[in-house]
């Protein structure tokens, strides 16, 4: 029996829905904690997690199930990563090595080390869609404030956005040169990075498109109250038929990034373009899956446990 980490720091749907789902497709489940991990040189070497704890099926939650051990591991025949929290530097730096070790070792991670690399890092994200010819904002990345300026300038509407995040939290919209100049210099003195996009007139909706392995699962359309449509921020979703341009668009944006998965955002232009916005590597899909009859988690085990069969 194939035994699947799931790296998450708390029990949640997502994690109750995969843990279902793997669990169902013959797998045993153990859930471990990303601020949690060890990393032992010399007796043991490796990377281990403190008492991780299994995932809990919604029909089976038995009594006492926490476990009271440390797991290795590179026992584990593959790892979802489900989440990685916001940190320090030091331990963002850390919990990436760690999945780096864990890859190294043969341990299958889903998504890779690289891909969360790419996919986190919105910089590295936005140059790797640009350099595979996928449409996307203009963008500028700076650490000074009056190195930032001359491109808001030139742009006149800009987003600014923490290098590092998701759920669009730390977003904020910048249209004024007196406002601009205020928050880069604020950036600057928290010594953050300025990191600014073109702002996309857009109406008040985009596109969630889902990739598994090189197709199109599900895709939604998310209306916001405002530009912003983060179903995280108040946004809601609906289903939504992705044409052939918006699929071509999503396939080319989750293998730019080398995904197994993904979460891929559209943005439909006033002027007609079409532009990709952001791909995530550990995406979330409980809005999405209101909107379909795919079961999204299911299809993720089975493109696990099919790696890990083409393994043997």
């Amino acid at each position: 029996m194939p035994r699947v980490g799931i790296l998450a720091a708390a029990d949640g749907w997502h994690v109750e829905a995969l843990g279902r789902a793997l669990t169902l497709a013959g797998c045993e489940i153990v859930r471990c904690d990303p601020t949690r991990l060890l990393g032992r040189i010399g007796t043991d070497s490796g990377i281990a997690a403190a008492t991780p704890t299994p995932v809990r099926p919604a029909r089976a939650a038995p009594a006492g199930s926490a476990a009271t051990s440390t797991v290795p591991l590179e026992r584990l025949d593959a790892l979802l990563v489900r989440l990685i929290p916001p940190g320090s530097l030091d331990q963002i730096v850390f919990r990436i090595d760690a999945l780096h070790l864990l890859a190294d070792r043969g341990v299958l991670l889903m998504n890779s080390p690289r891909c969360l690399e790419r996919s986190i890092d919105k910089h590295w994200t936005s140059r790797l869609l640009h350099e595979a010819g996928v449409p996307t904002p203009r963008t500028l990345v700076a650490e000074r404030a009056a190195d930032a300026l001359p491109a808001f300038r030139e742009m006149g509407d800009v987003l600014v956005k923490p290098l590092l995040g998701s759920g669009g939290r730390g977003i904020f919209r910048v249209s004024d040169e007196d406002h601009a100049w205020r928050a880069f210099r604020a950036l600057e003195q928290q010594r953050a990075v300025i990191y600014l996009q073109e702002f996309i007139p857009h109406g008040r909706s985009d596109l969630r498109l889902f990739v598994v392995e090189g197709r199109v699962l599900a895709a939604a359309r998310r209306h916001g109250r405002d530009w912003r449509s983060n179903v995280a921020a108040g946004a809601s979703a609906v289903a939504h038929r992705a044409s052939p341009e918006q699929e071509d668009a999503a396939l080319r944006a989750a293998s730019a990034v080398g995904s197994d998965y993904a979460g891929v955002d559209l943005l439909e232009a006033e002027d007609g373009r079409l532009l990709v916005t952001e791909v995530n590597g550990i995406p979330g899909w409980a809005a999405l899956q209101g909107t379909t009859k795919i079961d999204i988690a299911a299809a993720v085990a089975r493109l696990v446990v099919t790696r890990l069969e083409a393994r043997r």
